[in-house]
């Protein structure tokens, strides 16, 4: 076991030089029995705009404040110790900001020995501890309270949550220890590994509750004081804490194996096999079944020491930097002030698209929305889906009644193009065609405003060349959205040419309206996503050509890390889809891109691939095969990797020379938002760096210094 006490963690004081420390405020609390709780307050004196952060500085102090309680209550002064946080925020878990310039993994290990150091006092000060959760609680925050005696939480908070994972870390300050030794295993799965990978979800506060996390639960307007005077019952006896999962109530023999054996089955079919955190997270997990508190801490210093040192959180922390900031203010936007009012929006099409388009139109702008279509037949048909879908959301809780009424009485369809009139903004969704595309904006933009903005979706044309039909090319701009719409955060921002600072002004502004993220791309084949796929894709097409089996090409892009391999994205895409975007990309590029009359003749096929219970292709049908022509010079694994690799570097290379984005930042937000590509890649360019193919295929890093952790500088 570790005894924290010898350790010097000086040198993480030096490395955070610049950490707004949160100071611990305390103050003597005299109780109804006449008891005294000692109240810490913890509080970086700034508002609820910059969350309390948990940095060594912060944790010295803490340290500090706690032993000074420990000697206060060995004298008799106070009868319980207790902690929680400025208004609206407990803590918003550790300050990682100066984790990318650790130098060594000794030091690194050193946040972890820091954290138990710290908050294993929280269980030693000779009388109970309380954690008094008043609002927003992630990480660190939540392992405070967990190495609490006890803990209360307010039903108004913000989110509750250890999302290390999600980051590329471990809960490593006692949350995979105590958690699953609190609530049970499967419980604890839920709240460490699978929330984090479904897009970081948090727990309401009374989702904690109920799991057992915490004791007790009081409404925001007394919290305090009523977190007070439950501790005053619990002191006196008067009030006996039962958990349902106590440790001697958790079935520890059978039922944990059999939960943790299902996690790794689910985090093997769901992420592969290459990132770590999940996998070391389970680990810990498993071995907290038994043994003692300190071994299991011990255990954590270890595992956090790994990921924080290696490659794959330093990307992770690029990615989330990415996410958290950069999307939020896009490069090359022009000033807000330019945008254009939009108070009512109109589609042009009623199809499955339109209608996506028109829901989240209504839901997030509640402004007026208009639909047409050719015939009224396919205007109710959208119409029907659209109130639908508003029903489903009403049933669900997600609207109430009124919002739901007035949403769908927002929403009006006709075959009557004249209503477009009044429209702010239209954007179009028929057929990916330009001359289908060029056919519909002549139409409408003889209706509209000389000063409404037009958009179009198409994912892989010229929008320059569709717009060059019209009177003022200018008012046209690309609004790409990606699958599932009201699920996918990106937003491809398409400037031609000729497009107004207006029209792109609008666009961003709208795209913020809807919560998305709008990235600003130039007029070019495919954008930055769809090109970019169109390599994974066009690298499958290629070895299946050459006679590869689909599991020996399935392998060969494990390291990638992709959310799906290249037959889950053509399926998921529609072979026809697949097919044509091909095509496009070798029209444009052809000494670059692979298309294949191979997928052609399986667009034409019924069902094309054969799947296993977890959605991953495992080969082609019968009749599909019947179709293929394929030759007798299969790929290895290594041959196709290689060749993905350096095609994404290549071209992402020639994109930056191009300009089709700013910078690789870019291209990696896009990638991230729009392809679920992992964090733990930062996007693509960190992965491609550390995997050689950028100084390969493109003459040099990406970034310089690379991305790399302190255990591979």
């Amino acid at each position: 076991m570790t005894d924290y006490t010898t350790i010097d963690f000086s040198p993480l004081l030096t490395l955070f030089g610049d950490e707004v420390v949160t100071h611990s405020l305390v103050s003597d609390v005299r109780l109804p029995s006449g008891r005294t709780i000692a109240l810490i307050t913890l509080h970086n004196g700034r508002d609820h705009t910059r969350p309390n952060t948990l940095g060594p500085g912060t944790l010295a102090e803490l340290g500090d404040t706690l032993d000074a309680l420990k000697q206060r209550a060995a004298a008799g002064e106070i009868d319980a110790v207790a902690v929680t946080g400025k208004p609206y925020i407990f803590a918003a878990g550790a300050d990682l900001s100066g984790v990318g310039a650790l130098p060594s993994k000794d030091v690194a290990r050193l946040i972890a020995q820091l954290g138990h150091h710290v908050l294993g006092k929280l269980s030693d000060l000779g009388v109970p501890s309380f954690s008094f959760v008043n609002g927003l609680a992630l990480g660190g925050a939540l392992e405070i309270a967990l190495n609490s005696t006890y803990r209360t939480v307010d039903s108004s908070a913000a989110a509750i949550a250890l999302p290390e994972v999600f980051l590329g870390l471990v809960p490593g300050w006692g949350g995979t220890t105590l958690l699953p030794n609190l609530i049970g295993i499967e419980n604890a799965l839920e709240v460490v590994i699978s929330n984090p990978l479904k897009q970081n979800r948090t727990l309401k506060p009374q989702q904690a509750f109920e799991l057992g996390i915490f004791d007790a639960i009081f409404s925001p307007t007394s919290f305090l004081e009523d977190s007070l005077s439950w501790a005053d019952r619990v002191l006196a006896g008067d009030l006996k804490v039962d958990r349902r999962n106590a440790p001697g109530k958790i079935e520890r023999l059978t039922k944990w194996p059999i939960a943790i054996k299902v996690a790794r089955n689910m985090l093997e079919s769901r992420i592969g096999t290459v990132p770590r955190a999940p996998y070391l997270a389970l680990d810990l997990l498993d071995k907290a079944k038994s043994g003692s508190v300190q071994e299991g801490f011990a255990r954590e210093d270890e595992a956090l020491t790994e990921l924080i040192s290696g490659d794959q959180f330093v990307a992770s922390m690029y990615a989330f930097d990415l996410v958290q900031k950069r999307a939020k203010r896009p490069v090359g936007a022009p000033d807000k002030g330019l945008a254009r009012k939009v108070s009512k929006v109109g589609v042009i099409g009623a199809g499955l698209m339109a209608s996506q388009f028109a829901l989240l139109f209504v839901r997030r702008l509640q402004v007026p929305v208009l639909i047409t279509d050719i015939d009224q037949a396919r205007v109710d048909k959208g119409l029907s889906y659209i109130r639908d879908e508003i029903a489903k959301l009403e049933q669900k809780g997600r609207v109430d009644s009124d919002t739901a009424n007035r949403l769908r009485a927002l929403v009006h369809g006709t075959v009557d193009k004249s209503e477009y009139a009044d429209c702010d903004f239209v954007i179009e969704a028929v057929f990916e065609e330009t001359g289908v595309k060029q056919q519909v904006f002549s139409e409408i933009e003889k209706i509209i405003a000389p000063d409404a903005i037009l958009a179009t979706n198409t994912s892989s044309l010229s929008v320059e060349e569709i717009g060059s039909v019209l009177e003022h090319p200018e008012r046209l701009v690309g609004f790409h959205f990606f699958n599932p719409v009201a699920v996918m955060p990106l937003i491809e921002v398409v400037k031609t040419p000729q497009a107004s600072d207006e029209a792109l002004a609008t666009a961003f502004a709208v795209a913020k309206n809807l919560k998305k993220n709008a990235v600003l791309t130039a007029d070019a084949p495919g954008f930055v996503v769809n090109r970019l796929l169109a390599k994974v894709m066009g690298e499958g097409a290629r070895a299946v050509d050459e006679g590869t089996p689909i599991p020996t090409i399935s392998k060969a892009f494990e390291p990638l890390g992709l959310p799906m391999g290249p037959f889950e994205l053509i399926d998921l895409v529609g072979w026809k889809v697949a097919a044509h975007v091909q095509d496009t990309m070798v029209r444009h590029f052809p000494d670059r891109f692979f298309t294949s009359e191979n997928l052609h003749r399986l667009a034409e096929v019924g069902q094309v691939v054969e799947k296993d219970k977890n959605g991953k292709v495992t080969g082609f049908t019968k009749q599909a095969l019947k179709v293929l022509q394929t030759g007798s010079t299969p790929a290895t694994e290594e041959q196709i990797l290689r060749r993905v690799e350096d095609g994404f570097a290549s071209e992402i290379k020639l994109m930056l020379e191009e300009g089709v984005v700013a910078e690789v930042e870019d291209i990696d937000l896009c990638l991230i938002l729009g392809a679920g590509f992992p964090f733990i890649d930062g996007g693509a360019s960190a992965y491609l760096d550390r995997s050689g193919a950028s100084e390969r295929a493109a003459g040099a890093l990406f970034h310089n210094p690379p991305l790399r952790g302190a255990a591979n500088r």
